[in-house]
């Protein structure tokens, strides 16, 4: 794919007027790109659409649309959640795909789908403000929105219409939020199923677990992209001067500057009181944030790694208790292993019930579960 040095230097990535107010999964605009090296896509579009915020305001996004060889499949789409990658705008997948992304969207290809990828709001368009890292809505509303412009669109290929939704880590938090939201939200989308591994489904638990340690950037990251998200709230009350100072910096930064930054500084060091996390406010935003606040209409598929030195996979075990109390079609698997490696042992697998779960025609929600985890 072109090397380009950033969204505001391509108009393709310009949005359109402050008055917009397109009707959410409207494809608005694609132009065909060479396809990303190693994905083994036949042909690819970047491609710019309508969703909303999490409060439902109406922008454009962006994203990547790779087909397979027009032989090789049925049509079906599957959108892949990418993981949290950095807060600016210029780390937009649709223009450079990371190294794992490339290896599991290739994955997907060459079972014949059709696959998309949302760069995330804030992500790729100009202007529009920091990417809202841990907001699932607008990541299920940017993830629905993909699917239902790319298979309503007959300029970059449609399909049959049914769609399965995959990511890990942060993706597979999109993803579960993506099943969870969809009825209410997509309910024109034939969504077929899910697969999600690593979900960060109870921020709050995790942002008071890696406070202070390696992995204190991604919480710091957190609060910046909350605050974004719930911007209509006093969320940065909490913050001294120097914490606002810290945010600002923050929201231009890559995953790796964010963990080389602010790595094992506590988020006391930012705000006024020691555990802000507690504060009535971040409780309330926290405890929205969590999934399995409504239960996906379609079968998904979790997988964690028992050694994941990131997301704790209790994290994973009491979604799946979740699920299975509120009645979801559910399987789950463990893998040995860390947070990175689990990502590649599950592709396979989650790959497999996913092809299973596009063929399934759309039923109604049944309880069906295999191997329920150890509690």
């Amino acid at each position: 794919m072109t090397t380009r040095t950033g969204p505001m230097a391509d108009e393709f990535y310009t949005p359109v007027p402050d008055d917009f107010t397109a009707p959410a999964g409207v494809l608005l605009r694609a132009r065909e790109v060479e396809a990303p090296t190693g994905t083994g896509a036949d042909r690819a579009w970047q491609v710019v659409y309508s969703t909303r915020s999490a409060f439902h305001a109406p922008l454009p996004v962006s994203g990547l649309v790779l087909a397979p060889e027009p032989t090789a499949g049925d049509g079906s789409t599957l959108a892949y959640c990418p993981s949290f990658q950095g807060l600016g705008q210029h780390l937009a997948p649709s223009q450079r795909l990371g190294e794992a992304a490339v290896a599991q969207v290739s994955a997907a290809l060459a079972q014949g789908w059709i696959v998309v990828v949302p760069d995330g709001q804030g992500v790729g368009m100009a202007g529009l403000g920091a990417y809202p890292f841990l907001s699932g809505a607008a990541a299920a509303h940017t993830v629905l929105d993909l699917a239902r412009a790319v298979t309503g669109s007959t300029e970059i290929g449609g399909g049959s219409g049914a769609c399965v939704i995959w990511g890990y880590g942060d993706g597979g938090r999109a993803a579960v939020l993506a099943a969870e939201t969809q009825p209410g939200y997509a309910p024109d989308l034939d969504l077929r199923g899910v697969a999600a591994g690593a979900v960060v489904a109870n921020p709050r638990a995790l942002v008071a677990d890696l406070d202070g340690g390696p992995w204190a950037g991604l919480v710091f990251a957190g609060i910046v992209g909350l605050a974004r998200a719930y911007r209509h709230l006093p969320v940065t009350h909490l913050l001294t001067e120097n914490g606002r100072r810290g945010l600002a910096h923050a929201e231009t930064l890559t995953v790796t500057e964010l963990l080389d930054t602010y790595h094992d500084i506590p988020l006391s060091t930012w705000c006024e009181r020691r555990e802000p996390w507690n504060d009535p406010i971040w409780r309330y935003v926290l405890a929205a944030e969590a999934a399995a606040l409504r239960a996906p209409e379609v079968p998904v598929h979790l997988y964690h790694g028992t050694e994941d030195e990131l997301v704790p996979i209790a994290m994973s075990r009491a979604l799946f208790a979740e699920y299975r109390a509120l009645g979801v079609d559910l399987s789950w698997r463990e893998y040995g292993t860390g947070h990175t490696r689990a990502a590649a042992a599950g592709a396979r697998e989650a790959l497999t019930r996913l092809r299973g779960f596009s063929l399934r025609h759309r039923t109604p929600p049944a309880a069906t579960i295999s191997g329920p985890p150890a509690t």
